[in-house]
């Protein structure tokens, strides 16, 4: 559980760093060196997480550039459902895999990608969202960072374990977590969640470029993002 002075402290960074005038990159390790700060036995618990998950290789079986994008059926905020194959008849699509509307990395992530829509869009490409959360909290990843995009529901998670992205969330992460309340979020009481990871997919189906992280703290840079698109 994060103490109450704690967590007032970084809801403050999150707004700093969510308005911020900087790149993705700035803002995610802004928010970082904070957290770091305030709960550093947090910091250690992910690096550990991160350790672990490099070690037997999490991610490295998602598909690569050149390889197809394993098709998708998910249903968005709304309940509607969203076909890939649909989707890429308009253009590219990059398929963005977030851990949740509590998580403040992803959701300075997708701020950040709201305000670059216009450049998206330029380029060609189209963004979703994939979380493992139920719909009501999709429907409030979105309300609250006024997403143009859907917000997927990937229950239990079955489309990143189908990449190789699903993780499983440690005790002592558990514990420090235990004010999010995951199990309601999910609708299960697994504790796992996706690595953040983003797939840029043609409209051939195929990956165009990809990047995959088990540290949630990095993202992919807009810039690459949009010049993934411009390629595509």
């Amino acid at each position: 559980m994060i103490p109450q002075t704690a967590a007032k402290r970084l809801q403050e960074a999150f707004e700093h760093c969510r308005d911020m005038d900087g790149t993705l990159k700035e803002r995610l390790r802004s928010y970082a060196a904070v957290s770091h700060e305030v709960l550093p036995q947090y910091g250690k618990a992910v690096d550990r997480l991160v350790a672990r998950v490099q070690e037997n290789g999490g991610g490295e079986n998602s598909p690569r550039p050149g390889e197809p994008m394993p098709p998708f059926i998910l249903p968005d905020e709304t309940g509607t459902l969203v076909n890939l194959e649909d989707l890429l008849k308009n253009g590219p699509v990059a398929v963005m895999f977030h851990r949740g509307h509590w998580c403040p990395y992803c959701r300075i992530n997708v701020n950040t990608l709201v305000g670059s829509q216009a450049a998206i869009a330029a380029a060609g490409g189209q963004v979703v969202i994939v979380t493992p959360e139920r719909q009501e909290f999709a429907q409030q990843f979105k309300s609250s960072s006024r997403a143009p995009f859907p917000i997927l529901t990937d229950l239990d998670n079955g489309y990143a374990l189908l990449l190789n992205l699903a993780i499983w969330l440690s005790p002592d992460l558990q514990e420090i977590l235990s004010g999010r309340d995951m199990p309601n979020y999910h609708g299960n009481d697994a504790w796992m969640l996706p690595i953040p990871a983003t797939f840029v997919v043609g409209k051939d189906g195929l990956v165009k470029a990809r990047f995959v992280d088990p540290d949630f703290r990095n993202r992919m840079d807009i810039e690459d993002l949009i010049a993934a698109f411009k390629k595509a």
